[in-house]
């Protein structure tokens, strides 16, 4: 059952009461933490007012503990402690929005604050959306423009021709799935005045669907980079006091490991699903070294679907599986891909992509039929769509990546493409903008300015 909107009153009259334009960062699941927390620490040291604004999506000591390993917990000022389906959730925001809004109106009426969401998260798409209805003005979004794109399949049951055509062929717009995502990134941007492209490819994308790149000379879809690497530096040499070698020291004894992390609501389909277990289960019988994360979504799949079990014998039986619950720490997912130990990550994690791009131990390897992270296949070459057709298809892909020394190379040392200080270009460009509206009539658009002012609906 979900709880009350809890507003941690001292910390956002610290925040609202320091100055006339505020951010409020929005975090809702774990990417959000570790990708808005660089936004978060780069308000503080500019000295812009900044708090947190939690949905409460992910709130227990594992899926939550990003709030506090990356040192932004104490900045929550407002709980929104959604819970239940995406009905459910979505009803709750808007409603706890409206409550919000109201709450900061009658306390700081002349003060504008900034939701800034990130993503595709689920808070993407409906806080924008939420803060508009409740007081017509629109927000920023973080990692703006991701659509959904696919390449030719063609000569998929080829790898070697499909590798080929993943990097150099044809690709076009898919945004089918994954689900809810795709919508959540698409709505959001319909409720944004400020959008930050990770790539010239998302500003795009965005342009392409009728977002103004520029109002009356003015940026609004800055290409900015992708705050994860600023997460990864705040924690690629974080001080641990327990390394994930002391934790499954197996992980040490072995390497060459592929790390399985699947949780996309696509990829729980019967079909689908089976095809990745059947393909990791045929990786571990040849030999590869494989690490199989459990998530809630994970466990329930392999429950429904008869395989918790083999997956649990496997582990007994055989020292190359490991057989894990989701890592609490961050860092540890960092200091692991980044050891030299690991050789893949096989995942179906749109954030995992652009780590990934940036770390070059590791390749990514992904279980999808379509990404939304694109540049990273044909304009980085640091990442393959493995999508899971069948098991046979699973390992004779990743077995062909693995086995092919030139296109292990070539994945490693593909270019960069996300920057770097991105969360200090985010605020820099909006202190630029806190005198601006934050909301666009069509007369301004097209240059006919009027003195209307905070317009309530009548």
């Amino acid at each position: 059952m979900p709880g009350d909107l809890t507003i941690y009153d001292d910390r956002l009259a610290r925040q609202m009461d320091a100055g006339e334009f505020v951010l409020a960062v929005v975090t809702a699941t774990k990417p959000d933490f570790y990708k808005q927390a660089p936004v978060v620490t780069a308000a503080r040291d500019a000295g812009v007012p900044t708090f947190v604004l939690h949905t409460g999506q992910h709130y227990d000591d594992v899926l939550g503990h990003g709030l506090a390993e990356y040192g932004i917990e104490d900045r929550v000022a407002v709980d929104l402690s959604i819970r239940g389906s995406l009905s459910e959730k979505t009803a709750q925001v808007h409603r706890r929005i409206d409550e919000l809004t109201d709450h900061l109106a009658e306390k700081w009426p002349d003060t504008t604050v900034l939701p800034i969401v990130h993503g595709d998260t689920h808070a993407a798409g409906i806080v924008p959306q939420a803060w508009l209805f409740a007081t017509n003005q629109a927000v920023a979004h973080n990692e703006a423009g991701l659509r959904g794109m696919s390449p030719d399949f063609e000569a998929y049951d080829d790898p070697a021709a499909f590798v080929e055509r993943q990097w150099n062929g044809e690709w076009s717009i898919n945004r089918a799935e994954p689900f809810p995502e795709q919508y959540d990134t698409f709505v959001g941007s319909a409720g944004s005045i400020y959008q930050f492209a990770p790539v010239e490819l998302n500003r795009e994308h965005l342009q392409n669907e009728g977002y103004p790149a520029e109002v009356d000379g003015q940026e609004r879809i800055p290409v900015v980079g992708n705050s994860v690497v600023d997460a990864i530096e705040m924690k690629r040499d974080a001080d641990l006091e327990e390394s994930i070698f002391d934790i499954y020291p197996v992980l040490e004894e072995r390497d060459d490991w592929i790390r399985v992390d699947i949780h996309r609501r696509a990829n729980l389909l019967p079909d689908r699903f089976s095809a990745i277990v059947e393909g990791v289960i045929g990786l571990v019988e040849a030999g590869y070294n494989v690490n199989f994360l459990e998530l809630t979504a994970t466990e329930q799949a392999l429950k429904e679907y008869g395989y918790r079990e083999k997956l649990l014998e496997l582990d007994e039986n055989r020292e190359n599986f490991l057989f894990t619950g989701l890592w609490k720490k961050h860092a540890h997912v960092y200091e692991f891909l980044t050891s030299g130990q690991c050789f893949a990550e096989f995942t179906d994690s749109g954030s995992m992509q652009e780590e990934l791009n940036y770390i070059d131990e590791a390749i990514c390897l992904t279980a999808r039929f379509n990404t939304d992270r694109p540049e990273t296949v044909f304009d980085a070459g640091t990442n393959l769509l493995v999508p899971p057709i069948d098991g046979e298809f699973v390992t004779d892909m990743i077995e062909y990546v693995a086995e092919t020394d030139a296109v292990r190379e070539e994945i490693q040392t593909g270019p960069n493409l996300y920057g770097g200080d991105v969360g200090e270009s985010i605020v820099e460009f909006l202190q630029e903008k806190r005198a601006e509206s934050t909301f666009d009539w069509a007369h301004d658009r097209v240059g006919f300015s009027t003195s209307e002012q905070d317009f309530e609906y009548l």
